[in-house]
């Protein structure tokens, strides 16, 4: 068991592994499990460091704690596994986040909102309208009908000079309404033309390896 959580801890936190020292507040790990679940599934190790070392945790309320994250703070609830390890005598939970085909899950946060998050490297972000559209798009199992007209040609063109866009910035850029401009970014999402990233001004558009590369 001890060589299993090393060579975890060893691969450093990321896309799908996440370190926490202790659960305070099982608002915060809510937001990494909706984080999880709306992206790739993970694991998180509960009673580790930032930089690796073993903590450990009190099994028996960090095990609540989780258990109200995953139950109470997320909707729908987040079906999560846990394990305890015992290792130089600090104990280790770990704790498995399955990927959800019911997305979004959302976390409520402080203020009693309801929020929907996604997992990028090793960080959690909170998803925008668009990206909340093309969960739900996906979840009804439809298909899309792109149509390109003077708005999507200029999407394109933009993308290919300039690299990415937001949606503000599209708005802008089309002369159009944030509705018609998220309907047409969740389209290009849901045809595999563009991807979307977080960065400094929030979540980003831009054209999806596959399609850059066609071109």
């Amino acid at each position: 068991m001890g060589r299993y959580i090393h060579n975890l801890i060893l691969k450093g936190e990321g896309m799908n592994l996440d370190f926490k020292y202790c659960i305070s507040d099982p608002r915060k790990i809510a937001r990494t499990l909706s984080a999880f679940s709306n992206s790739e599934g993970g694991k998180l190790l509960i009673g580790v460091r930032d930089n690796g070392s073993l903590a450990g945790v009190r099994s028996d309320e960090e095990l609540y704690m989780i258990d109200a994250a995953a139950t109470i703070y997320c909707s729908p609830e987040v079906a999560i596994r846990t394990k305890n390890h015992t290792i130089n005598g600090k104990t280790i939970l770990e704790v498995d986040v399955p990927g959800s085909e019911e997305k979004p899950v959302r976390a409520k946060d402080e203020n009693g909102r309801w929020r929907a998050y996604f997992r990028q490297h090793d960080q959690n972000f909170m998803a925008d309208r668009v990206i909340l559209q093309v969960w739900r798009r996906i979840g009804k199992n439809r298909g899309v009908l792109l149509r390109f007209d003077d708005k999507e040609n200029m999407l394109l063109s933009h993308l290919r000079t300039e690299g990415e866009i937001t949606v503000s910035e599209f708005r802008q850029l089309a002369g159009i309404n944030g509705i018609t401009a998220e309907k047409i970014l969740s389209d290009f999402i849901l045809c595999g033309l563009i991807s979307y990233e977080a960065g400094e001004k929030g979540i980003f558009y831009r054209l999806s390896d596959d399609f850059a590369t066609a071109k």
